[in-house]
Formats: C-alpha cells, structure tokens, sequence
C-alpha cells in the first residue's frame, strides 16, 4: 500500500500516476462542493435565509431541507430560494474550473447535486450525477419517469417571495398539471430518467474499458454517508484492477476500508492546495 506522511512524496507518487494513466475517473462527494465555497452553513447561507432562520429557525441548508413546510406556497418560496442559491447563483466555482483543467478527459461520478461538473465545463456525456441535480423538477409520484428544467420558473418567482412565501398561482406544475418534487434521491419515487439510465451505462462502460490498463481513480470529499455508491466501489477498483491507483482526499476519512489495496495514496491537506500541486 502506497503510503507516506510526508506531503510532497504523496505529490509526487500522484505526478507519477496522472503520467502512466490511460484512464482517469473522478469521484466526488459533498466535500469538494464545500471546499469550492459552496457552503450550506457559512456567512452567504445567514445572509440569504435571513427571513427563513428568523421565522424557521434554520441553521444550515442541509437540515432546513428536512422541514416540514404548513403551506405548499412556503415550501416553493423556500425551495425556489435554496434551487438558486446552491445551482444558479455561483456559476462555476474556481475549483472545479481546476479539476478541469488537470483531467479534462475524465470520467465523473459524483452524489453531488449542484451541477458543478457540468457548469465548469466537463463534458455531459461524461458525468454520472446519481443522486439527481437541483436543475431538474420530476412528478412528485415518480410517475412518468420524466423531468423538467426548473430554471426559468425559480428566475421568475424569486421577486414574488414575501413573508417567506410565494403567490399560489406561481406554485410549480408538472406539464400535464401534476404535483412536482425536486430530482433528488431521497425515496423510491426518485425518478431515473432515459438520462440516468444513458449516464449509467456509459459509466459501466466506461469502468469496464479500463478495467485493464493503468487507471487511476481520484476520489474527494466522500465520507461514510452514502460509501456504497462511489468510496467502496473505488476500493474494489484498486483491490482488484491489476494496474489501478486511487488517490483518496479527504480530511476525515482518509483510511482505506478494504486491505491489500496496493497502490493507494491518502491526502488529509485542503482539496485546493493538492490540486495546485499538480500543475
């Protein structure tokens, strides 16, 4: 297992395998959204919720999510606020911008649902979003299995919010009338859409055709909340893969679960700082 504590040593062995790859897959989770300065808890959430943490409560954007709403015209006003302030408002941020620029060829995988990726330029065939994307509204029944672009609708009802609700004529609907809910994985009405299903596959594909040549495996900012989509699955790459190395970024968890994983480099330092190392 490829281990050092000394920094520059990590660098320098990841140098060696962003030369040697044939293949690079990126796989993200919510702490790379956090270190772009997206940040659910911070000075910009106190700023832009203020209505909502005076009459709610709320502490963080995460948790308020959870909220149970007592009129569907709160429920849109905030969630119109939160589409914008986690998908639109940013735009790219400089550090996916800088992923970009090292890995541009690569494949992506990520359970984040800013959209990121794709606003920073990565090409969308080659992102695999599994957990859905703040752009997207589908049929709160999960049915059809069909999502809308939200875009236009929270640009236009923002000015409307007062007292942190919307009007009810402004409440959003599906096309042919019916109830929406947010793309977002959180039961089993989530819809996956031809989209999903086209991303998976070209993801197996993807995994597949590098299965044998030097493939390196880039993971950042996953933990143990959802480790069953991309941080095991990376794991078992690198275990069994006969030429894989996985670099590991994370400041909390940066331990391998799986043994005998024989090219494995772990970072604990700050995503930004890593990454400009490598150019």
């Amino acid at each position: 297992m490829t281990y050092t504590a000394d920094f520059s040593e990590r660098i320098e062995a990841m140098h060696r395998a962003i030369k040697e790859a044939k293949h690079i897959i990126i796989g993200a989770g919510s702490g790379l959204t956090t270190a772009a300065g997206i940040d659910y808890a911070g000075e910009d959430f106190s700023r832009e919720f203020a209505p909502w943490i005076e009459r709610y409560g709320f502490k963080d954007l995460y948790t308020s999510s959870f909220y149970h709403f007592e009129t569907k015209e709160e429920y849109w006003a905030y969630w119109a606020k939160h589409i914008w302030f986690s998908r639109y408002r940013m735009g790219a941020t400089e550090l996916y911008k800088k992923l970009l620029r090292l890995f541009p060829d690569a494949f992506v995988i990520t359970t984040n649902v800013d959209g990121q990726f794709e606003l920073a330029g990565f090409p969308a065939d080659n992102i695999f979003a599994t957990q859905g994307d703040y752009r997207w509204f589908q049929p709160a029944s999960g049915t059809p299995k069909i999502l809308i672009d939200n875009r236009d609708w929270v640009m236009r009802v923002l000015p409307f919010i007062k007292d942190c609700r919307i009007p009810t004529e402004m409440l959003p609907l599906m096309p042919d009338g019916g109830v929406v809910a947010m793309n977002l994985r959180v039961d089993d009405t989530f819809v996956e859409d031809y989209r999903w299903h086209r991303q998976a596959r070209r993801y197996t594909d993807f995994v597949y055709g590098a299965s044998q040549g030097k493939l390196l495996l880039i993971e950042i900012g996953i933990g143990y909340n959802t480790p069953g989509i991309i941080r095991l699955p990376f794991e078992q790459m690198a275990q069994k893969f006969p030429d894989t190395t996985l670099v590991r970024m994370n400041r909390d968890n940066p331990e391998a679960c799986l043994q005998a994983i024989p090219r494995f480099i772990p970072f604990t330092e700050d995503i930004a700082s890593i990454l400009d190392q490598l150019r």
